[in-house]
């Protein structure tokens, strides 16, 4: 539960609401969409609960699709989370973590960039000192933003009964609208279902779980219903402190709903929470990530040295190593004018001019869109090898099984379809950062064969 609400509970729920509520038109429409999202992720993790509990190895997504598809698939699955979607993911929530300490105290560029780069190492080693002492720090970031949102809440609930609601906010843009002619109610659900996102990886450790047909759903439905019920009161304590015009203005709701409350500035309160919850993001993923690629190192003899695990400690530690390296030469690749330059020349290379940074605000913006489709792509792949596997290996004893079968999965496939779509258009030129790693790992599998074969020779 502190790993699913660690990772989903990270930086959007203080970022998107004035988007969602400004794209959905009406307060009720925006708060739909939001129970709409808990409602679609609660189905997938109906689907996850079933694959968890059929097959609890280590490395989730990664066992489902090689025992779906093959080898290759399961090959390219655990390739694409250490080359582009979940070091890249560590990255964007360290990109947070050293814009809302620059807020705090002024760090400059560089500054910001070896402060991101602080926070993976410095949770990277305190992965390495044991599962236990990753568990325990997940437990306490987590306890911490759930704390923090509990009093967003309360300042929402005092500013209700106080009468002192007003569809004004300070930190208001003069570019925002006030009324929205039509929802854009497909824009508003991309937005949510980002702020849902991350509760999948959870998978990633269903070998480590004591009593895995039991405590895995019982961790993604109580964990997701947590979330659920959170985001809503969160939400109705925005509309009721800053009132719908006044959210859809804000571009820091969170912040101006403590200064509402509390008659002070609420950038150095909102600045730590945000802080809390990015750190929180960062050790869950640290924790779950490193199992995926130590399964890959275990079958693949590219990445044998990936496999070695520390079983004292049981901790892999190659694995959380090279994680934290990657992810910091993303942090650095990104965010860096030299690292956008070296990119740039690659890419020319291939007869592509060069991507188009401008188009995106920082370091995090342009990580979310350049990994998205590669991201989707393999969400949808999952939920296509949910039927594949019923079919493949009926016979497999599921301790758990998804209610309403065939539709449940199906309109977890649709959700992910959609995201795919809506992900490639928003993305763009900048997609490459997450496809070119891909490709390139369709000519490392084959040398990984060509290895594995030299040995069985």
């Amino acid at each position: 539960m502190a790993i699913i609400v660690g990772i989903v509970v990270g930086t959007s729920i203080f970022k998107v609401p004035p988007s969602i509520f400004s794209s959905a038109g009406s307060p009720g429409l925006g708060m739909t969409l939001w129970v709409a999202g808990g409602i679609l992720s609660l189905i997938g993790a109906c689907c996850y609960a079933e694959l968890a509990t059929a097959y609890p190895h280590s490395g989730g997504d990664y066992h489902y699709l090689t025992a779906a598809f093959g080898r290759p698939v399961g090959f390219l699955f655990g390739w694409a989370q250490l080359a582009v979607i979940l070091t890249a993911s560590i990255a964007q929530m360290a990109y947070v973590f050293a814009d809302y300490a620059d807020k705090i105290y002024p760090l400059g560029n560089a500054g910001s960039l070896a402060t991101a780069i602080a926070v993976v190492m410095v949770l990277t080693a305190v992965n390495l000192l044991g599962v236990a002492s990753g568990k325990w720090t997940q437990n306490v970031l987590t306890l911490a933003k759930v704390a923090g949102l509990l009093a967003i809440i309360a300042a929402g609930l005092f500013l209700v009964l106080q009468g002192a609601t007003a569809d004004a906010s300070p930190s208001a843009t003069s570019t925002a609208s006030e009324t929205s002619a039509s929802p854009a109610i497909g824009l508003a659900m991309v937005f949510v279902l980002l702020a849902f996102g991350g509760w999948n990886d959870s998978a990633f450790v269903a070998a480590e779980v004591h009593h895995p047909s039991r405590n895995i759903p019982r961790a993604l439905w109580v964990g997701l219903g947590s979330i659920t019920a959170l985001y809503l009161l969160v939400n109705l304590a925005y509309l009721g402190g800053l009132g719908f015009a006044g959210l859809k203005q804000s571009s820091a709701p969170a912040a101006d709903l403590l200064q509402r409350a509390t008659g002070i500035s609420g950038k150095v309160a909102m600045s730590v929470l945000v802080m809390i919850s990015a750190a929180g993001a960062i050790n869950g993923m640290i924790l779950t990530g490193a199992r995926v690629y130590a399964r890959l190192g275990e079958d693949h003899a590219l990445f044998a040295w990936l496999g070695r695990w520390n079983h004292r400690l049981r901790t892999p530690t190659r694995s959380l190593t090279a994680q934290a390296l990657v992810s910091s030469a993303m942090i650095l690749i990104v965010g860096s004018q030299s690292g956008r330059d070296l990119v740039d020349a690659g890419v020319r290379l291939v007869g592509v001019d060069g991507l188009p940074w401008d188009q995106y605000f920082g370091g995090f913006e342009t990580l979310v869109a350049g990994t998205a489709p590669v991201f989707w792509g393999f969400f949808l792949s999952t939920g296509i090898a949910f039927f594949v596997l019923r079919w493949k290996d009926p016979h497999t004893p599921r301790p758990f099984r998804v209610p309403l079968f065939p539709l449940t999965p199906l309109v977890f496939c649709l959700m992910c379809a959609y995201m795919l779509y809506s992900s490639i258009l928003y993305a763009q030129g900048i997609s490459a950062i997450g496809l070119v790693p891909l490709v390139i790992g369709v000519p490392l599998y084959a040398v990984s064969q060509w290895r594995a074969g030299r040995r069985v020779g």
